[in-house]
């Protein structure tokens, strides 16, 4: 077996290990919407979003403390001061597009803020496209089309229940600072994913209970307090660190396409939880979805490129052919350390990773 065939099977290990990580956590974040709609019942809104954060932030900060007291080996790469602008970036605007959101849903119906919502996935890779560099080509952009018609679908209730009013605007605007946060967190994916879901939960958490304080939206039942918390680790802290690991080796947009699944999750969890009753725009929808995914799962990206000189520092392995560097010591595992890349052309199957984020 050669080089380029023993890369593309790791690379295509790689990608499945990736989409699975993807698919992971849309599974887990999908039981948030039909939960936290049985805790809503005693817990306002914006305290909601603040405790679904902090549930984030404090179960991920318990586990890198159980970490620490076991002195368990950490091989992942730490953040440095040149990701603090992609730190706040990524604190601010998960503070900002849920206010975003709450004040374009006073201005229009949820029905027509469900179905705009689906934006998210075009904003995100549109961005991704434009800003960050990322490479999308035609079988992806056919696959993010059809999912994000099959998320329509799934919200769409009624003809008239679509309105375009300046309540709309606010709800995309919400949707562009979630595609924006999404990209700010793909820079920063390469890093540490729990030490990033820790700083996410606590900053934007402590950012929403601030809000809610100031506009008054108060709960003391501390039981619906507590499983808030609990559902915020699961749906958002698990499934956030897994998003990260997913776009580490997905990039922004593909990953956003995978994670479009996490609706169709919360309506099965509400089928079974809520006996909610699956109707035939679901199963229509859900085709459409699986059509999009498997378009999105099996494109083959490969073409001659080249990689720059190149020194920084993530978690890596020396048998994916681009980490020929050597030690002083005897290195097995994968591992995190500055290193160094010599210039390089060559071809094989590829996607927009931190190695792989060349123009065409």
């Amino acid at each position: 077996m050669d080089y380029i065939e023993l890369n593309n099977n790791k690379n295509q290990s790689k990608k499945v290990k990736a989409i699975g990580y993807a698919i992971l956590a849309a599974l887990l974040y999908g039981i948030s919407a039909p939960v936290s709609k049985l805790l809503l019942v005693e817990i306002p809104p914006t305290l909601m979003a603040a405790l679904l954060y902090l549930g984030a932030g404090v179960g991920m900060l318990a586990i890198n403390t159980l970490k620490l007291i076991f002195k368990k080996e950490e091989n992942e790469a730490k953040l440095t001061k040149k990701e603090l602008p992609y730190v706040i970036g990524m604190i601010v605007l998960d503070i900002i597009a849920p206010i975003l959101l709450m004040v374009g849903l006073t201005m229009t119906t949820s029905a027509n803020a469900s179905l705009l919502n689906n934006f998210e996935i075009v904003a995100t890779s549109l961005i991704a496209l434009l800003i960050f560099k990322e490479t999308i080509g035609k079988r992806m952009w056919f696959a993010i089309t059809l999912i994000t018609i099959s998320s329509i679908i799934l919200s769409f209730t009624d003809l008239s229940s679509f309105s375009f009013s300046l309540g709309s605007v606010f709800v995309l605007l919400a949707c562009i600072s979630w595609g924006l946060e999404n990209n700010c967190t793909r820079v920063l994916s390469s890093k540490n994913p729990l030490h990033i879901v820790v700083i996410k939960g606590l900053g934007s958490g402590m950012g929403s209970l601030i809000i809610a304080i100031v506009i008054k939206e108060y709960s003391f039942n501390w039981s619906y307090i507590a499983i808030a918390l609990l559902l915020g680790f699961v749906a958002y802290g698990l499934s956030i660190f897994f998003y990260i690991k997913a776009q580490r080796d997905l990039g922004a947009s593909r990953t956003s396409a995978f994670y479009a699944a996490a609706p169709f999750i919360g309506v099965i969890v509400s089928w079974i939880v809520l006996k909610e009753p699956i109707t035939s725009i679901f199963i229509i929808a859900l085709l459409i979805m699986l059509i999009g995914t498997y378009f999105a799962s099996s494109e083959v990206h490969k073409h001659p490129h080249t990689h720059l000189e190149e020194t920084h520092e993530h978690i890596h392995n020396h048998h994916d052919g681009h980490h020929n560097h050597s030690h002083d010591y005897e290195v097995t595992e994968e591992h995190s350390h500055v290193h160094s890349h010599e210039a390089l052309e060559h071809t094989h199957e590829h996607l927009p990773d931190l190695h792989h984020n060349h123009s065409h």
